[in-house]
């Protein structure tokens, strides 16, 4: 992973996580605008349309300016092509953030969100000095447990029945890292 602070970009092996722009707005309807991508996220409203994608980009620059939340675009190193999204919280009072992502459903299977992951996780340790990263997914997304287990989170436990998602009660199973290199660190 490198990290490019003045471009705001991170490049691993495969990918490029950029900063979002408004021209990506019409690719981010067209991979959101997806049944499966949407019942597997908790926030994606469906259908999806250009309004919302110019809305959700619009306030990324200044989210990532104030150290709010970082917001990548998840692209193809060599193309150049969106495959996904992935974003970055951070509590700065508890040094602490959670990891959230989705990739197009044309791109499921390839490792993307794996390396992305990857990538955003040493971002937060490695740049941001986190003491911990966490995540969490629907207990009917089990694909998401296993990028998880793969960046070396943990599993600490679920929610039973925690989110109501088209008609059906959802367990949020949560994954956690500890950076141990931060740990005496204030």
């Amino acid at each position: 992973m490198v990290f490019n602070s003045i471009s705001r970009t991170i490049t691993t092996e495969r990918l490029v996580l950029r900063l979002f722009q408004q021209r990506d707005a019409t690719e981010v309807a067209g991979l959101c605008n997806n049944y499966q991508l949407y019942i597997n996220t908790l926030y994606l409203p469906y259908p999806y349309t250009l309004e919302d994608a110019v809305s959700w980009i619009k306030n990324h620059l200044d989210n990532y300016n104030k150290d709010k939340l970082y917001e990548f675009a998840v692209t193809d190193k060599t193309t150049g092509k969106l495959l996904g999204a992935i974003a970055l919280s951070n509590n700065q009072s508890f040094k602490n953030g959670e990891i959230a992502y989705w990739i197009g459903e044309p791109y499921w299977g390839k490792g993307y969100a794996t390396e992305a992951a990857h990538a955003i996780l040493e971002f937060a340790f490695k740049e941001k000095n986190y003491h911990k990263v966490f995540a969490r997914h629907f207990g009917s997304n089990p694909a998401s447990g296993r990028v998880l287990r793969k960046i070396g989170m943990e599993n600490e436990g679920e929610l039973k029945e925690h989110v109501l998602k088209e008609g059906r009660f959802e367990d949020l199973v949560y994954y956690g890292v500890i950076n141990r290199n931060s740990a005496n660190q204030q």
